[in-house]
């Protein structure tokens, strides 16, 4: 089976949207009209954040929650003037030391989307002095995302129980490099389970096979792949030099070799009844753990990682009682309006915030016209 399209992304993908007519009038300078635009953030630090958040304050936005929006969508209330949502996936622990303070001081409230297996309790919150690359967890730890909630700071729903990509193919593709270190961690694939706690592949196991990889909120099965040749190739890259095994010149086919001996073991692909289950418990298990570690019931949307659904996914949503979810697919516009499928929401990068009607306004005609400006100064 292959990757769809739609869940690669890419610049031939942001190409195609574009060409589309995909992103909202305002972003050329148009009126932003009768929709709310949405605009998701990651691991930002307080230099990339204050002037988006001083341009929204200053040019008087309001920022809603999560169950304002899917109100638009389910057409239970118009879209207020002025009215945008801010959304941070994942939880990194940027979104206490960073963004909360501004988030304070330009009145704004932010929607943030934890990973609940991967949240780590601590005895107390860290210093928002601190650097956050040097303070434990590189997520909120469940006392931050208590203090910011319960203070209405920010409004907490689900990114799913772990955020996981799993195999769903049994050829091998590649095999774990030392530049794998550098992929963003929540991009590591689900090796195994052990348990019910998640193996994923980490950047010490050279030498490990790669598989095709997708969402396990995709349509695609999970394939269990072989932990005897996962074993085998990492025991072999580091009993050959380790991380200088790449720098010989025929490393691939003889990791080849390794594999092919064990690519008979595995490999069975899931039911789709196992499919449906897993995907069930990955979005019912956030939302119960999350609801019951911040003592409310008010978590019932989701953002699916990577914003990849499917079938089974939207099927599974629908049954759990969910109100709504961010994913992504090739029709409508990137923003929110009434009517719109509520398990389909769309978002815009954050850098479209300056493209809101306001003072300073920078759009991407206007932006594009600079840069020829400047480029001609250049030569």
């Amino acid at each position: 089976m292959s990757v769809p399209f739609g869940e690669r992304g890419g610049a031939l993908r942001g190409a195609i949207d574009l060409v589309c007519g995909r992103l909202p009038r305002f972003v050329f300078g148009g009126p932003v009209g009768r929709l709310v635009p949405v605009f998701h953030f990651h691991d930002e630090r307080r230099a990339a954040l204050e002037p988006l958040f001083r341009y929204l304050q200053e040019n008087g936005y309001r920022a809603i929650t999560a169950d304002e929006l899917a109100a638009v969508a389910r057409q239970r209330r118009e879209p207020g003037d002025r009215e945008v949502a801010i959304c941070f996936d994942d939880a990194w622990a940027t979104v206490w030391t960073d963004a909360a303070p501004l988030l304070r001081q330009c009145d704004l409230r932010a929607i943030v989307y934890p990973i609940p297996g991967r949240v780590a309790d601590a005895p107390q919150t860290r210093a928002i002095a601190a650097d956050a690359a040097d303070s434990g967890s590189p997520f909120m730890t469940w006392a931050e995302l208590r203090s910011l909630f319960s203070e209405g700071i920010i409004d907490v729903q689900s990114h799913t129980w772990t955020h996981a990509r799993i195999f769903t193919g049994s050829l091998v593709l590649d095999f774990v490099q030392p530049e794998f270190g550098r992929q963003p961690p929540l991009n590591r694939p689900l090796l195994a389970m052990a348990g019910e706690t998640p193996r994923f592949i980490q950047p010490r196991e050279l030498g490990a096979p790669l598989y095709e990889q997708r969402s396990r909120m995709s349509d695609g099965p999970k394939v269990q792949v072989s932990l005897a040749a996962h074993d085998a190739c990492v025991a072999f890259v580091r009993a050959n030099g380790g991380a200088a095994f790449f720098d010989e010149r025929h490393w691939r086919p003889r990791l080849g070799v390794v594999a092919a001996r064990h690519l008979g073991d595995g490999f069975d692909s899931e039911s789709a009844d196992a499919q449906r289950r897993a995907i069930e418990d990955e979005l019912d298990r956030a939302r119960s753990v999350l609801n019951a570690r911040l003592a409310t019931t008010s978590v019932r949307h989701v953002c699916l990682p990577w914003g990849v659904s499917g079938r089974v996914a939207t099927d599974a949503l629908k049954r759990l009682g969910f109100e709504s979810a961010i994913a992504n697919r090739w029709t409508g516009s990137f923003a929110v309006r009434p009517g719109d499928d509520p398990f389909w929401l769309k978002r815009l990068p954050n850098r479209y915030v300056t493209a809101l009607p306001g003072r300073g306004r920078r759009t991407v005609l206007g932006r594009a016209a600079a840069r020829l400006v400047a480029t001609g100064r250049a030569s």
